[in-house]
């Protein structure tokens, strides 16, 4: 399926009115995935940490998934806030076929101290 840039931005567009009608309707804010230790992000080796390590360390995953044929663990914590800056950050680690961490990639919004 193609999708036509006009169709990313309405799909954008949609969810972010979601958002913030439903945090207008409720406390103001809305939350999504879980807290996860993003100071140990450091302390994973691409063709060294394990499938078995990454639990231990992050314990289970927001959400699974393969992409290109690889398994995906993704760690993700979303605070939406109708008031305030929202806060977010997430984990996306790619396992190779042995169960050993081929790529990961971290994002957040959160400052940097």
């Amino acid at each position: 399926m193609k999708l036509n840039l006009f169709t990313v931005k309405s799909t954008r567009h949609i969810i972010k009115s979601m958002v913030l009608s439903a945090c207008l309707l409720g406390s103001g804010c809305a939350s999504m995935g879980h807290e996860f230790p993003a100071g140990q992000v450091q302390t994973i080796r691409i063709g060294e940490t394990t499938e078995n390590d990454i639990f231990r360390t992050f314990g289970n995953p927001w959400r699974t998934g393969i992409d290109n044929g690889l398994k995906t663990w993704t760690y993700g914590n979303y605070r939406y806030n109708a008031f305030t800056d929202s806060e977010t950050e997430d984990l996306v680690i790619k396992f190779d076929k042995r169960g050993v961490v081929s790529s990961f990639n971290y994002n957040s919004t959160k400052r940097s101290k």
